[in-house]
């Protein structure tokens, strides 16, 4: 067993309360993803600790699924509705200036700060606010939609975002 470090006594205390072969496997990763926004390396190990399972079955659970994150998160996130009505409504150049605008080649990566990314995601069927985006904050816990997008509400909100200023609600929804 790893050394008892004060942090993994505090990622153990999260899951303390699981007893192995009860498949609570899903339990302990969200509790570790809602706790601190991602699941460590050293989080898969004490959960397999914890659970009496192989380390390579707690992280195939963990990277199988899209929801959760193995590394820290941007300290902001835009996830970019790829269903069929947001792309119907422009979508696609929603985007492509999201993207420009925070000097990102595609979705997935992040600014060299560290600070926002761009992602995919998936549609919630929130149909009438298309198109649409949705800004998360994983560390404070926060995610707002918003809607009605045009190209030019976009770069306003992406430059908001890329400056670290607050996007203020303009003709588009925000729900």
């Amino acid at each position: 067993m790893p050394l008892e470090t004060e942090a993994r006594a505090e990622l153990r205390a999260v899951v303390a309360d699981l007893e192995p072969n009860d498949g609570k496997l899903m339990a302990a990763l969200h509790r570790m993803q809602h706790r601190y926004g991602y699941i460590s390396r050293e989080a898969l190990e004490v959960i397999a600790e914890q659970l009496d399972m192989f380390p390579a079955h707690v992280y195939g659970a963990a990277s199988f699924y899209d929801e959760y994150r193995l590394e820290a998160p941007a300290q902001t996130t835009i996830r970019w509705c790829s269903g069929p009505a947001c792309r119907l409504e422009n979508a696609n150049g929603i985007r492509d200036a999201v993207l420009a605008t925070i000097g990102l080649d595609a979705l997935g990566e992040r600014t060299d700060d560290g600070r926002v990314e761009v992602v995919n995601g998936q549609c919630n069927g929130t149909c009438e606010q298309a198109p649409m985006v949705w800004i998360e904050e994983p560390m404070e816990h926060k995610r707002r939609a918003v809607g009605k997008l045009t190209a030019a509400s976009a770069i306003r909100m992406a430059r908001a975002i890329r400056d670290g200023g607050s996007f203020q609600k303009g003709h588009e929804t925000v729900f």
